[in-house]
């Protein structure tokens, strides 16, 4: 047990931290309680059930030390658990795992005045190499059709878009002939993922085609949506333009907290890629104009 007279003469500051670290691992407890009950796998159950224990252990500890108890952030439960239904349990527990992380330079700072602290940091690591060796989410199995839909519509689309924009110059009719392109090629990436995933074993190649399809036809949809509202076609390829770096933001960033992989420079390759195609397509579209006279009177 820690000497309670070093722990009481503690100053404010330390004070405050542990009864910081008190809440969060009383409300880490019932995030991973929560994720117990509703993970389907024995084996990632069992994991997240002990891991609660011992959430719930290092709660008391330093409850203990204050003289009393620190309520959960419900909010945070809430938020938690919701992030894990909604993204999946891999996601949500490597994200959570950066903020511990952050929590382990905490134990170390008070190390020297409560020795026992060693225990916590030691749970806390064995945290990360557990929850990172958890991972087995059928999602994850298709994140790869997801990824080849989402970028051949993104590279694709924003391409035919910026030709189009240049070439035709009106709205409606862009939005159109960019709707039924993009639906034709969902089919046609849909139907190739199908037929390249028969022969991989452990994925369902239906599942494969139809995740590749949908995540086709969901990026063509929001790319071509600022056509359907704005009247300038210069202002609907800005905003798609827009669309398309928020998309890759967005799930560049699940990728690399998912599966644990660099940030900064996929989301520059994806960006530079889709950009660089829209600007060539656009130049494209500016000779088309120019030469075959199209849109002019």
């Amino acid at each position: 047990m820690s000497d309670p007279y070093t722990l009481c003469c503690m100053d404010t500051h330390m004070r405050e931290k542990i009864a910081q670290a008190a809440g969060n691992e009383i409300t880490e407890y019932h995030i991973y309680r929560n994720m117990a009950a509703r993970a389907k796998n024995p084996r990632n159950r069992g994991i997240l059930e002990r891991i609660a224990v011992q959430e719930k252990e290092h709660h008391a500890y330093w409850t203990q030390l204050l003289g009393e108890k620190m309520e959960p952030s419900r909010g945070k439960v809430w938020f938690y658990s919701l992030l894990g239904t909604i993204f999946g349990l891999s996601f949500t527990l490597r994200l959570m795992e950066k903020g511990e992380a952050l929590a382990q330079d905490f134990y170390r700072e008070i190390i020297t005045a409560d020795p026992q602290a060693a225990a916590i940091i030691e749970d806390e690591q064995q945290h990360e190499s557990e929850l990172i060796g958890l991972i087995d989410e059928k999602r994850l199995q298709y994140v790869s059709s997801f990824v080849l839909g989402l970028n051949d519509a993104l590279v694709e689309l924003t391409g035919a878009l910026a030709g189009l924009t240049l070439a035709l110059g009106d709205t409606d009719t862009i939005a159109l002939v960019g709707l039924i392109t993009g639906i034709a090629a969902a089919l046609s990436m849909s139907a190739a993922e199908y037929l390249s995933t028969r022969e991989e074993a452990g994925k369902n190649p239906l599942h494969a085609g139809t995740m590749t399809g949908i995540s086709y036809i969901v990026t063509v949809v929001l790319l071509i949506t600022p056509y359907f509202v704005l009247q300038s076609a210069l202002m609907a390829l800005i905003a798609t333009l827009a669309i398309a770096v928020l998309i890759i933001f967005l799930f560049t960033f699940y990728a690399s907290v998912a599966r644990g992989t660099p940030f900064r420079r996929r989301f520059l390759e994806m960006a530079a890629i889709s950009l660089g195609v829209a600007t060539l397509n656009f130049g494209i579209g500016f000779i088309v104009k120019r030469t075959l006279g199209i849109g002019e009177t």
